[in-house]
């Protein structure tokens, strides 16, 4: 999840931005950890907890060069590869 999934739009960043995503890609991934509680896809309050910590540590880690409308549509996407990639809880492919 690090650093494919963030650089699948051409941007340009410097070292240490880059740094600074795959940071936020390490935290987010152990967050979920945290998050995906046995039947999460069949809970709306554990789905909203996941969308939460998601925009949450996007929006905290991601450098400036992430406009709006970019962290809305990486937000987007990775609550959707969250939910495809992790059926049960320690029962995905990053497990």
């Amino acid at each position: 999840m690090t650093g494919a999934f963030f650089s699948r739009y051409l941007l340009e960043l410097t070292t240490e931005e880059r740094n600074e995503v795959k940071k936020v890609a390490r935290e987010l991934l152990a967050k979920l950890k945290d998050l995906l509680v046995l039947n999460w896809r069949h809970k709306i309050e554990a789905r909203s907890q996941l969308k939460l910590a998601i925009e949450d540590t996007l929006d905290y880690g991601l450098p400036l060069a992430y406009t709006p409308e970019l962290y809305r549509q990486k937000c987007s996407a990775l609550f959707e590869h969250v939910y495809e990639s992790y059926p049960e809880r320690n029962a995905g492919i990053y497990v």
